[in-house]
């Protein structure tokens, strides 16, 4: 579904499939989705949760979320532009967030896997230095970003799509994989 085909009665769960950053939004403003007194099933509709919910605006929630996913949008790289940047004169540094399975299995080139030990070296760096984070599909890498920017790494980004998107959209020769959880 597109965001723009998103309307108050649309369920929840296809809400937080179209909109990646939308419970962090939620939790952020309404206190809604963070914990077991606050939850909401995927079926729900918005309507249904603000109703419920002290009877928010339903429409602003909407909108609320709507501009939450612009904003998150402008801290995601497109893969070919990130692909661009990697062969110019100042590439980005290129951090893997997956678990070390994932990483050792497939990687992009030139990309190093996240550790505390990596994470100190960025953090005591150039803080002007671009850095980009990405996992698998890119679905959790905007609150990675947003720890980031938050210790003044304004320059951090999250591969939309993740390495899948990159192996889609830039090196078909990357393997793709599915992640099976019992």
């Amino acid at each position: 579904m597109n965001r723009s085909d998103l309307t108050v009665t649309t369920p929840m769960g296809v809400i937080m499939e179209t909109l990646p950053g939308a419970q962090r939004a939620l939790f952020a403003r309404y206190h809604l989705g963070g914990c077991q007194s606050c939850a909401f099933s995927n079926v729900e509709t918005l309507a249904e949760l603000c109703e419920r919910s002290e009877n928010l605006p339903a429409d602003e929630v909407l909108q609320h979320l709507l501009d939450s996913d612009e904003h998150d949008a402008g801290m995601l790289i497109e893969p070919v532009e990130l692909k661009n940047r990697l062969a110019g004169d100042s590439p980005p540094r290129l951090v893997d967030l997956r678990t070390r399975e994932e990483h050792e299995a497939v990687a992009i080139s030139g990309s190093e896997m996240f550790s505390q030990d990596l994470q100190q070296a960025i953090f005591s760096g150039d803080p002007a230095q671009p850095v980009v984070l990405y996992d698998h599909t890119g679905r959790g890498v905007l609150d990675q970003v947003s720890w980031f920017r938050g210790h003044g790494l304004k320059e951090t980004y999250g591969l939309r799509g993740g390495i899948d998107g990159w192996s889609r959209e830039v090196d078909p020769t990357l393997p793709r994989y599915r992640i099976e959880m019992d």
